[in-house]
């Protein structure tokens, strides 16, 4: 997008490299800490309230905590560490796709999403939107990448990006605003730079399908388009395929019930 291109021609000197990777180890400490202290995650935790009172490190600290839950009973270390890994190894692939200020700059109107959501509709999903989105970005560079789902299941990316998104929109049929709010934030920043994109695709796909029905409408066949056909009775493989035809000497096509006794040519089907 061109404002991307002037924005990064003006401002890619401040890029962060390898971001994510600062991230997820800013998260294995931050892991740590609540180890020792189990209410260190409420000190990064984005709550607008508090940020109006002065705490204003939350706007960037409810990236710092890991997810330590997951729908298998892991032990919370190891799915910290799953976590760690995944942001790594995301991290490493979104700066080759896109360089390190198109990224960085991903993760900043994402955070801006989420903090709007967070202070206007009181939203509390900051961490858990923040990653998804990145992985929705990952996802759409590379669908056919395959991981190891926790460290065993190898599935291709592509497929638990569809898992999440049919969870995501279930949890915004049944869930409260504050969670539609965060979702819809967050994702805004996806179609922010992949919308155009999206559409492109869509556009195209739709603009094959129509030359594909128009071409097979016009090679089709008539229903009772037939390469044999009996001289005598008329039939053909179309309407009896157990029949075998014949050409004659008088040059015609018969079907062996009505073929001349002095037929020559081979048979055809």
């Amino acid at each position: 997008m061109k404002w991307i291109d002037r924005a990064e021609a003006r401002f890619g000197h401040l890029a962060i490299s390898h971001l994510l990777h600062g991230i997820a180890l800013l998260c294995a400490m931050s892991f740590i800490l609540y180890k020792v202290n189990p209410h260190f995650f409420e000190l990064l935790a984005l709550d607008p309230r508090l940020v109006m009172e002065g705490q204003v490190w939350r706007l960037v600290t409810y990236v710092l905590v890991p997810q330590i839950f997951s729908l298998l009973p892991f032990p919370e270390w190891f799915n910290a560490a799953f976590f760690v890994l995944f942001m790594m190894w995301m991290g490493h692939g979104l700066e080759e796709a896109w360089g390190a200020f198109r990224l960085n700059l991903f993760c900043l109107v994402t955070m801006l999403g989420i903090t709007v959501a967070a202070f206007v509709f009181g939203a509390t999903y900051s961490q858990y939107m923040f990653t998804q989105v990145l992985f929705f970005a990952f996802a759409r560079f590379y669908p056919d990448a395959q991981i190891n789902l926790y460290y065993v299941l190898p599935v291709k990316v592509k497929w638990v990006a569809w898992v999440s998104a049919a969870l995501l929109c279930y949890q915004f049929t049944f869930q409260g605003n504050s969670f539609r709010a965060a979702l819809l934030a967050s994702v805004a920043s996806y179609f922010l730079f992949f919308g155009r994109e999206i559409f492109q695709d869509a556009r195209v796909r739709g603009e094959n399908a129509t030359r594909r029905r128009r071409f097979e409408r016009a090679v089709a066949l008539p229903e009772d388009f037939a390469i044999h056909r009996c001289e005598v009775c008329g039939r053909t493989e179309a309407v009896a395929p157990e029949l075998e035809f014949r050409v004659a000497k008088d040059g015609h096509e018969y079907c062996t019930e009505h073929l001349p006794k002095a037929a020559a040519a081979p048979t055809q089907r």
